[in-house]
């Protein structure tokens, strides 16, 4: 059978793998069922050790990968490499378990990657931007939902003019109308980033309005942010493991608390005081 695909086909990796399936003789089909559970295995291993965990012989995996459409297995493996940067969660998987020293450690290195690429004077300096803003906005889509109203709960009791945007049912257009250059923006874009992003990113640099951006590693840094933090989200687990994401926006709220000093305290107290009489705790 000759290849279904040319390499510039705009045809994704896992996408070529489906439609190959059913044609596909008995070994190969197997390589190809456990690359649409593993795709990550080819991406991080060569055709030997792949063949091995797979259960096939190496030569089935060279013809696998040219009834697919590729070259060859290293052709085949960049494109593995490149759709991994898109952010399928499909690629960070591996046949192999992870053990739970495996996974912490997997934890620690994340944070430790993302901590040695942002200055303790850039997180401080966002904490000044944060307390003088007219406004923090806080938004992000799908997962990156989390974060933002993460961090908004944990602002809210620091500031007062925080917003996580948009809510349900309304456009982003409703709150950029009230943007000014005086506020700031922490904008969570972490895989898979959503389509308006860019043209987001792009409508803030054209207002003049401070951003603050939290992405994983797989995005390039982006000089229209005034903070960029790349967060190293990658496992060998079935999920993106958040753990720098998390650790991120905790010192982000911690900062900015100490530095808010008197007022803090005071604010946490009010409120706190408050929930007690309306036994809201």
């Amino acid at each position: 059978m000759e290849p279904q695909f040319h390499e510039k086909s705009p045809a994704s990796f896992l996408s070529r793998i489906r439609d190959a399936l059913p044609d596909l003789h008995r070994a190969e089909r197997k390589l190809g069922a456990f690359l649409l559970d593993f795709p990550g295995d080819l991406a991080s291993y060569d055709a030997q050790e792949l063949a091995r965990l797979s259960g096939v012989s190496k030569a089935t995996v060279s013809r696998f990968v040219r009834r697919i459409g590729f070259e060859n297995y290293e052709t085949a493996r960049r494109a593995a490499r490149d759709e991994r940067q898109t952010g399928s969660r499909h690629f960070i998987a591996h046949a192999g378990p992870a053990t739970l020293p495996e996974t912490l450690s997997e934890e620690m290195a994340n944070i430790a990657w993302t901590l040695d690429r942002i200055a303790p004077e850039e997180l401080d300096a966002l904490a000044d931007a944060i307390l003088k803003a007219r406004r923090v906005w806080l938004v992000g889509y799908r997962i990156s939902r989390v974060f933002a109203d993460y961090l908004y709960w944990q602002l809210l009791k620091v500031i007062p003019a925080a917003t996580a945007i948009p809510q349900a049912g309304e456009s982003l257009g409703e709150y950029t109308a009230e943007m000014t250059a005086d506020d700031l923006v922490i904008l969570v874009a972490l895989r898979r980033r959503a389509a308006n992003t860019e043209p987001l990113i792009a409508e803030f640099d054209r207002m003049g309005v401070p951003l603050a951006l939290i992405t994983d590693d797989g995005c390039a840094p982006d000089s229209r942010a005034r903070w960029h933090v790349r967060c190293r989200i990658e496992t060998s687990s079935p999920q993106f493991n958040h753990a720098a994401v998390v650790n991120i926006c905790h010192r982000i709220v911690t900062q900015t608390t100490l530095k808010a000093g008197s007022e803090a305290r005071r604010r946490l107290r009010q409120i706190d005081e408050a929930n007690e009489r309306m036994g809201e705790v």
